[in-house]
């Protein structure tokens, strides 16, 4: 019989397998403290950022968000300052209230739109992958073939094709389509907007339409308010130029002027935004579905929108009122233990402790603690073996 040679490890003196910095698109995520276990949205393949711990999640990118929050704050600040003292004093004390509801209700639904999860679809497995990969070549030929870009399936009589995302590794569902900005597959995605610096979907599109909406309001009121403001000051023939002489906040400039500016030409713009969307609302449509043509023929071919219910009042239920879809990617779940150990970019198998004392280290030095001195007679014995 071989001489072996065991030795008693201390579990105490193993080294720790020390966790390395996340290196993906996201910079933003703090290290787990030691023993406790991370969470999903700490290795979330796709490029987001998140905050307060999962809870809120934006788009790396964050496009003009800022500056469309400051266009908000800045003219909703100065109207409240210098239009609505002299409109309360000449005409009534509602229009503050109104304009702080508007206002209010705009930040709210911005702010919705911009941190919301727009409907993003995880990721297929390994696993998942190769099951997939197998179902479409079942011909038995074990050389790698890549999987059709196309499937084909039937929605109210209608043929609809689903390609395949080689990035999420999986054939996505009708009405989905992956984001190039945010590498993720959103459902029913809508667009990427830089004004809200998020994807619009299936999860927070009626936030972005009671948005645009709200604003278009907001906008349109803030301007027929400086508009009568400074029309009572021209009153008696005093003119345009009096009145913004006499217009309260004039030094350096008029700022009343500048108010009157963003937003004339604010309101063009969104609301020819949010009557295009009232249009794809009424229609059950998309902005992706109807940049491409997707259902009105363009190819020659006789196609109609299988998701149309025919009816305005119908479609206009369907997308705004129904009711809000869960989140699927459960950013906030917690990671296995052993998808934890992998992601902490520790690759050191560590023995079952619990289980077993003691270790065998036959034939050469173990890479946890060296063995005590052996005979050589021993170790050429062990050796052989």
């Amino acid at each position: 019989m071989n001489n072996c040679e065991y030795q008693q490890i201390d579990p105490r003196t193993l080294p720790t397998p020390t966790p390395t910095p996340h290196h993906g698109p996201v910079g933003d995520r703090p290290e787990e403290p030691k023993g406790k276990p991370s969470r999903k949205w700490h290795v979330f393949p796709g490029k987001n950022r998140f905050y307060c711990d999962g809870r809120i999640m934006v788009a790396r990118q964050s496009g003009v968000l800022p500056l469309t929050l400051g266009l908000i704050l800045i003219t909703s600040g100065l109207f409240f300052i210098f239009d609505c003292p002299f409109l309360v004093k000449h005409l009534t004390s509602c229009i503050p209230v109104i304009g702080g509801f508007l206002f209010v209700f705009v930040v709210i639904t911005l702010l919705q739109t911009s941190f919301t999860d727009p409907g993003i679809l995880p990721r297929a497995t390994p696993d998942e992958a190769a099951d997939i990969e197998k179902q479409i070549d079942n011909t038995g030929n074990t050389s790698y073939r890549p999987p059709p870009r196309t499937k084909e399936v039937v929605i109210n009589q209608q043929v609809v094709k689903l390609k395949y995302c080689f990035t999420c590794k999986m054939f996505r569902p009708p009405r989905t389509s992956h984001c190039s900005l945010c590498d993720n597959c959103v459902e029913r995605f809508d667009h990427h907007c830089p004004w809200v610096g998020n994807c619009v979907g299936k999860r927070n599109y009626r936030f972005f339409y009671t948005f645009i909406v709200s604003l278009s309001f907001h906008t349109a009121f803030i301007f027929g308010c400086v508009t009568t403001h400074l029309s009572l000051r021209a009153q008696g023939g005093k003119g345009l130029v009096f009145a913004l002489q006499e217009s309260p906040g004039r030094y350096p400039l008029p700022l009343t002027a500048v108010e009157l500016v963003i937003c004339f030409f604010s309101v063009w713009s969104i609301l020819g935004l949010s009557g295009f969307h009232t249009y794809l609302v009424a229609s059950n449509l998309t902005t992706n579905e109807d940049i491409k043509g997707s259902w009105s023929g363009k190819s020659g071919e006789d196609v109609t929108n299988p998701y149309s219910q025919r009816n305005i009042f119908v479609n206009c239920c369907s997308v705004l009122c129904g009711p809000m879809p869960p989140s699927l990617i459960d950013r906030r779940g917690f990671l296995p233990a052993d998808e934890s150990v992998q992601t902490a970019g520790a690759d050191i198998e560590l023995p079952d402790l619990a289980n077993k004392s003691e270790i065998n280290v036959v034939g050469g030095p173990s890479q946890l603690a060296p063995p005590s001195p052996a005979p050589p007679s021993s170790q050429n014995n062990s050796s052989s073996a």
